[in-house]
């Protein structure tokens, strides 16, 4: 976590049972995997170890996520919104956040369609299957055992979508650009990288 822990100890501002709700993100797709509640002792613990602890409203005790399944959440960072009554972790998660086995606690309601921010995550997750199962059929997994097909489609795609930038209509553009994002993560993927490797490095480009 950085070093902006003790302003968020000293600013975070508890209701009336001593509590304030904390939105569990994940640091590599910012999905929203659950929402819980955190004490004095629990924000405390969580910056101690590094990894999350919450106030479970239910059992009325200090609760060490993953604790019973394995399942911990490593907190990457902590942030307090504008008024100081609530807080964002941004974890990497050992496994599913829910209970029920779900990667995410809000797997119910209204979920088709997938927002967007969801797609390349959910596209990563099925070719990290596709590369365990190896079911047959499969292209994603034709293009795993091949990788110099791989990069030559990687580049024959990135032709397409410039020549359709230059030449064809916006849902072509879009459609040509999705047949390069799928490839490159596939590419990522069989060099054992994923998008959050590239994403750090253009973070770190900011600058």
């Amino acid at each position: 976590m950085g070093n902006d822990g003790d302003f968020i100890e000293e600013q975070v501002e508890y209701d009336q049972a001593g509590l304030v709700p904390c939105v569990v993100q994940d640091w590599s797709t910012g999905e929203v995997l659950t929402l819980a509640y955190m004490n004095e002792q629990a924000l405390r613990r969580t910056r101690d170890t590094g990894e999350l602890h919450l106030w479970s409203r239910s059992r009325a005790e200090q609760w060490h996520k993953g604790a019973t399944s394995g399942n911990v959440q490593s907190v990457r960072a902590l942030r307090l919104d504008c008024d100081g009554d609530a807080v964002l972790a941004l974890v990497e998660p050992a496994g599913p956040a829910c209970h029920t086995g779900e990667r995410t606690c809000f797997h119910r309601g209204e979920l088709d369609p997938a927002a967007p921010h969801e797609a390349l995550p959910t596209l990563e997750r099925t070719l990290g299957e596709r590369a365990r199962e190896l079911p047959a059929g499969s292209y994603t997994v034709e293009l795993l055992d091949d990788p110099g097909r791989i990069g030559e489609k990687v580049m024959e795609e990135a032709e397409e979508v410039a020549r359709a930038a230059r030449e064809e209509s916006e849902e072509r553009i879009d459609e040509e650009a999705a047949d390069v994002l799928y490839h490159l993560l596939v590419l990522l993927r069989s060099r054992g990288r994923s998008l959050t490797d590239a994403e750090r490095v253009l973070d770190g480009r900011r600058a």
